[in-house]
């Protein structure tokens, strides 16, 4: 065949040559198997012959072969294992069926380009770690929020209220992974990832945005491998390497301490002294969904190995129903249990890397914390023995402890008022304390229509009841106007069903409406 393409001048005279000269290995039945990877080889590497195990390879292909059939027509599936010490991909999958075209199975989607989803998030939070924005029991508010516009919801279409950075990574929570990006910036970030071997692709003419940390760009299976075993690794991403003559290429990713609190966090939920959740092997792994159910992913690593998997549509045409947790991460666990045993080998707790009580909702070290401002209690890993203080309230820019002349007052952030009842801890008394306000002008589910000729509707709202005080109008989480007491303010709402306004006090009293403007 070879010859024929270069009869054909489909190939040049010095790579046919070459191609001829490379010796057949004796293992040659694992590279019939592995025939993405040949193929991978052949474009890639002058050298005789991978790395791969040729049992594990074997079973690997077996098992995708026996899922393949459970999931529907023209699906495929992906999985790579490398080994962290010397980086070799130990096992290869491109496709569950080299020779199944109905599924597109010559694919190779190993080194597809595609949507990672959510399985970004590990890295966001090891950054904000080490950018000292939090530590791993940082206060962050999953509520409704606007973002410049960009409002994020999350996966199961509901919100939390008040979550720790651990809970709100090990729950793969939307709203504070966006809070974060925007704090770090996101061209910073993508740029993070690149220098660690990660490198996002855009939509023609786009650039990093808040977008990218729920899967509005692209990697592959391969590069996101290579970055999760910083996490096994001291915070050193490597590359996986296909071949034992291909150089080694590492960067770091992070650094030690925020790659032990985020596997850490992964594996057993982050919190220290928490009993381990028996499993069958010590696995810190993330899922990912992208937009539309187009690709399910799977990373994760052990002490020896860094393994993932993505079930898809080569096409990217939508899988509605499977997505990271209930498709990819059981042939993750899957594919665990086809390795070796790690070596049972204790964890090394980095010098960098402390534990502490600290405090909700300053997020502050108890041992510096009054004990009347301790109103929640939580065990955390810090960085560099910092215990960074809950991030700026993004409604009301004031310290959450302030100091009045008729003492100190505490409060939590104003968007978890509907989880968090109102708190006094001092400051002088309101004459709208006893007396509860009600919102006017606008009744529960009321359907608003917008004149002929306008863009959006104009009304003018106010409160009734208490005096004094300061009133946060939120527009779907986004701050729209602030008011004095009864004061009335004008608002433009746009056009759209189920819209939700809230009215909160400085106190965290607050009333909500939900509307439709036709």
């Amino acid at each position: 065949r070879m010859q024929i393409h270069q009869r054909q001048h489909r190939i040049d005279e010095r790579r046919h040559s070459h191609r001829l000269a490379i010796p057949v290995p004796a293992a040659n039945k694992v590279i019939h198997r592995a025939n993405h990877l040949a193929r991978a080889l052949g474009l890639r590497i002058n050298a005789p012959q991978g790395r791969l195990t040729p049992e594990l390879q074997a079973q690997l292909e077996r098992l995708l072969a026996d899922r393949i059939g459970s999931l529907p027509a023209k699906v495929s599936i992906a999985a790579l294992v490398m080994d962290n010490d010397s980086l070799a991909v130990r096992a290869y999958a491109g496709s569950a069926d080299f020779f199944d075209a109905s599924r597109a199975a010559h694919v190779d989607m190993v080194r597809g380009v595609r949507s990672p989803g959510s399985a970004l998030k590990p890295f966001l939070y090891a950054m904000a770690l080490d950018d000292g924005l939090i530590h791993s029991e940082s206060l962050l508010v999953d509520a409704p929020q606007s973002f410049a516009g960009y409002a994020p919801g999350n996966f199961q279409a509901d919100f939390s209220g008040p979550v720790s950075a651990s809970d709100a990574l090990r729950r793969s929570l939307n709203v504070p992974a966006v809070d974060l990006l925007e704090r770090i910036g996101p061209a910073r970030f993508a740029s993070a990832l690149r220098a660690g071997g990660l490198r996002l692709r855009w939509p023609h003419q786009s650039e990093p945005n808040l977008s990218l940390i729920l899967g509005g760009a692209g990697t592959t299976l391969e590069e996101l491998v290579g970055a999760y075993r910083a996490l096994a690794r001291q915070g050193v991403a490597g590359a996986p390497r296909l071949h034992p003559l291909q150089q080694r290429r590492e960067a770091r990713l992070m650094s030690e301490g925020a790659a032990f609190i985020v596997r850490e966090i992964l594996e057993s939920g982050g919190q220290p002294g928490r009993p381990f959740q028996e499993q069958p092997r010590r696995l810190a792994f993330k899922t990912g969904t992208s937009f539309g159910f187009r690709d399910a992913w799977a990373v994760g690593v052990t002490e020896q190995y860094t393994l993932g998997v993505w079930v898809g549509r080569p096409d990217g045409t939508p899988n509605p129903g499977h997505f990271g947790a209930n498709t990819a991460a059981p042939l993750l666990h899957e594919l665990l249990a086809l390795l070796p045993p790690d070596p049972l080998l204790a964890r090394r707790q980095p010098p960098s890397v402390s534990s502490s009580s600290i405090c909700w909702p300053l997020g502050q070290r108890e041992s510096s914390t009054a004990p009347a401002h301790c109103l929640q209690q939580r065990s955390a890993w810090l960085l560099d023995a910092s215990s960074p203080p809950t991030l700026s309230d993004r409604i009301d820019a004031s310290a959450l402890l302030q100091t009045t002349p008729c003492g100190e007052r505490l409060r939590w952030p104003l968007a978890l008022a509907p989880w968090i009842e109102p708190v006094a801890r001092g400051g002088c008394p309101s004459s709208n304390a006893s007396t509860r306000w009600q919102l006017v002008g606008l009744d529960a589910e009321q359907q608003l229509r917008r004149p002929p000729g306008q863009a959006e509707l104009s009304l003018r709202l106010h409160t009734e009841g208490g005096s004094g005080g300061t009133r946060y109008w939120l527009l779907g989480g986004q701050l729209l106007a602030r008011s004095q007491g009864s004061e009335a303010v004008q608002l433009k709402l746009p056009v759209g069903d189920g819209q939700r306004l809230t009215v909160l006090d400085d106190a965290g009293r607050f009333e909500a409406r939900r509307f439709s403007v036709r």
